[in-house]
């Protein structure tokens, strides 16, 4: 199994113990976080300190290896993740990507990342027949992300996320293994 994938200048790996600082540099050490109001802002994350996150979670990540950093030409941009919306029943895959800095936004980068992603996923760590992600209404560009790759959308539900005073749908988009495979 290869431990590093990469399409021209855009790259995917493991996180490694020296990546930790870097990681925090770009996602919480910057006076502003604005990705922070893309990625499910309505769950109110924390803005770690560097202490908590290169001692605690950063090792979390390293350790559950479900979260991966995104490069381009070998600088550290963001991460790509993956989780079970079902718990410990694992049956359910769903991927995450955040792109950290909102100069990157817009490219292509986290299209290609996320096709780097899913295969690698169906790949080497799935033999289920469905990964899907879910986002919000509000973020058209991740909504953008997943009709590029040719993802389906699956479900919206109405008016569920609360956001700057406003409610916002849940989007589902998702895609089954023999889709992916027969792009």
């Amino acid at each position: 199994m290869t431990k590093k994938i990469a399409d021209h200048r855009i790259g995917i790996r493991p996180i490694k113990i020296e990546d930790l600082e870097a990681i925090w540099r770009i996602a919480y050490g910057q006076k502003e976080n604005s990705w922070m109001n893309w990625n499910g802002p309505y769950f109110k994350n924390p803005v770690y300190e560097k202490k908590e996150f290169v001692n605690k979670i950063g090792w979390e990540l390293i350790e559950e290896e479900k979260t991966w950093i995104l490069t381009l030409d070998n600088e550290i941009i963001g991460t790509v993740s993956y989780y079970y919306g079902d718990g410990k029943l694992a049956r359910w895959l769903e991927v995450g990507i955040c792109i950290y800095t909102s100069d990157y936004w817009g490219k292509g980068i986290s299209t290609k990342a996320l096709e780097l992603w899913i295969d690698y996923l169906f790949d080497y760590v799935t033999e289920l027949p469905h990964i899907g992600f879910t986002t919000w209404s509000g973020n058209i560009g991740m909504m953008r992300v997943g009709e590029k790759l040719g993802m389906v959308l699956e479900g919206r539900i109405r008016n569920v996320r609360y956001w700057q005073d406003q409610y916002w749908d849940s989007i589902k988009y998702g895609v089954l293994r023999e889709e992916w495979n027969n792009r």
